[in-house]
């Protein structure tokens, strides 16, 4: 381990959801859910005033929805996200070569690689620097811990949320890793955590107390001697700038358990062609295919099959993840599933002609694959997702607040514009149409373009509408509609059309 905290933790806050708050200037400083708003659907990032709530990332929808009725629900802005991420990334390249994302809002930065910190005064002032570079280019907050090793620079981006800075001092790390749960270390999770309880070991000291000879015993080799030395802050783990993929997988998780056995093979295909785009996205095969099924009971079943060779042929990875699901007993309902292929290479020994076959199939079976009945939308209403950017011809740049009974309802307003106006309109509105987001930052004004904070065709004086809560569902025709044609804010919203269950950032 260094002798010098250079090694530096960057974790964004609550990154999906500060992203729509930012972008959004009525949800601010409100509870904001973001991720699948079907009933299957899981919650990707709460924003901390949801968090108050108990709301968490994981969590199925429909039970953050019970504990906070009132947040905004809305679907992931992904293109977004990643571009504001790319703009992240960029300022801690300037920091040091060596980048480690874990990621699209969390990194590692060794800052001795660039010359950026050689001690704890050039290590706070590397860190305080970013912490602004941050605000500055995206308008965000971020937290950011500094120690002498990857293990402790995260513990301390966690003491540091949100929006602050915790160095951890060499010398001190006994002390301050001692009285932590052991649920802080790396590699502890709940099997792991409970295994350590019944032996009597709930702290990061009773794990060093009880000694390396003990804790092989009981976890085994190779994760007694990592957990021994974790609990004495030792941690060589150097930040690495490229990781290698070792595999690619996709899962979903159901708010309601899965009994059909029909159904669930269904659930299996569309899963492992899914996987298939990811790994021809990446431009990799792979030779061993994986599949997981939680039970009803949360019990979790692994089971994987190595293929002869390297393969990205959709037919070849469902029939093969078909099989192992014959292996699974899913009497009493299935909670999630998920379709990997590991073993990993950038060639396949399928020929042109099987892949150009795959190819087809792929869509075929998106095609002949039904959705659930509870997924299942007016097609005429299915463009129209709470939280998505759309334009209006008259009042310019919005967002979806809510869709139903052939209504959708708009507030307008930009980044840098305050709390907007609400407009309700039929879903097949010839002036309403899907807009790209907008930056988070001014973009400086040009004689042909007005600024981004500008609303084209909205009156420069716009005193209706706001109240300070958080937008309007339609609850039918004409609902919430006042004598001039808008729609006034309703007590509490939040976003109404379904969508699948979406997969873990």
């Amino acid at each position: 381990m260094r002798n010098a905290p250079t090694v530096l933790h960057l974790d964004m806050d609550a990154f999906f959801a500060s992203v729509e708050q930012a972008s959004k200037p009525s949800l601010r400083g409100k509870a904001v859910v973001v991720g699948g708003l079907g009933p299957r659907g899981v919650v990707a990032t709460a924003s901390y005033e949801a968090r108050v709530f108990g709301v968490h990332s994981a969590m199925p929808m429909g039970q953050a929805r019970r504990l906070a009725p009132n947040a905004a629900y809305l679907v992931p802005r992904f293109t977004l996200y990643r571009t504001i991420s790319d703009q992240v990334m960029a300022l801690l390249r300037e920091l040091s070569p060596l980048i480690e994302p874990l990621s699209l809002d969390e990194a590692f930065v060794d800052l001795e690689a660039g010359g950026a910190a050689w001690d704890e005064e050039s290590a706070r002032r590397a860190g305080e620097r970013l912490r602004a570079d941050i605000r500055a280019v995206t308008g965000l907050t971020g937290s950011v811990g500094l120690a002498a090793s990857k293990m402790l620079a995260k513990i301390a981006s966690e003491q540091a949320k949100p929006d602050g800075l915790v160095l951890i001092e060499p010398g001190t790390e006994r002390a301050l890793l001692g009285p932590m749960p052991v649920r802080t270390l790396p590699g502890v999770g709940p099997a792991t955590g409970d295994h350590l309880r019944r032996a009597g070991i709930t702290t990061v000291e009773e794990l060093a107390e009880a000694g390396e000879d003990e804790l092989v015993r009981m976890l085994g080799k190779a994760h007694g001697h990592a957990l021994y030395a974790m609990a004495l802050a030792r941690d060589q783990r150097p930040v690495v700038a490229e990781r290698e993929t070792k595999s690619v997988s996709v899962e979903d998780t159901y708010d309601v358990d899965i009994h059909d056995r029909l159904r669930v093979g269904m659930e299996v295909q569309r899963l492992a062609d899914r996987c298939v785009r990811r790994l021809r996205e990446a431009g990799l095969s792979g030779r061993t295919i994986v599949l997981k099924v939680r039970r009803y009971d949360f019990s979790t079943l692994t089971r994987s099959e190595t293929l002869r060779g390297p393969t990205d042929d959709p037919a070849v990875i469902r029939e093969a993840a078909a099989r192992l699901l014959d292996s699974v007993d899913t009497t009493g309902g299935v909670r999630l599933l998920g379709v990997g292929v590991s073993g990993l290479a950038d060639y396949t020994q399928e020929d042109l002609f099987a892949q150009a076959a795959g190819e087809r199939a792929v869509d075929l079976a998106e095609e002949a694959v039904p959705q659930a009945p509870a997924e299942q939308v007016d097609p005429a209403e299915r463009q129209w997702r709470a939280g998505q950017d759309v334009r209006h011809d008259d009042w310019g740049h919005g967002w979806v607040q809510g869709s139903g009974l052939g209504r959708v309802t708009v507030r307008f307003e930009t980044p840098q514009s305050e709390p907007g106006r609400v407009r309700t309109f039929r879903v097949d509105d010839p002036a309403l149409a899907p807009a790209e987001p907008l930056p988070l930052v001014p973009v400086p004004a040009s004689p042909t373009r007005p600024a981004s904070g500008e609303h084209p065709g909205r009156p420069a004086s716009d005193p209706d509408g706001y109240d300070g809560r958080s937008g309007g569902g339609v609850q039918g025709p004409g609902a919430g509609r006042d004598s001039s044609g808008g729609a006034r804010v309703p007590k509490s919203w939040s976003g109404t059309l379904g969508g699948g269950a979406v997969s873990r950032p």
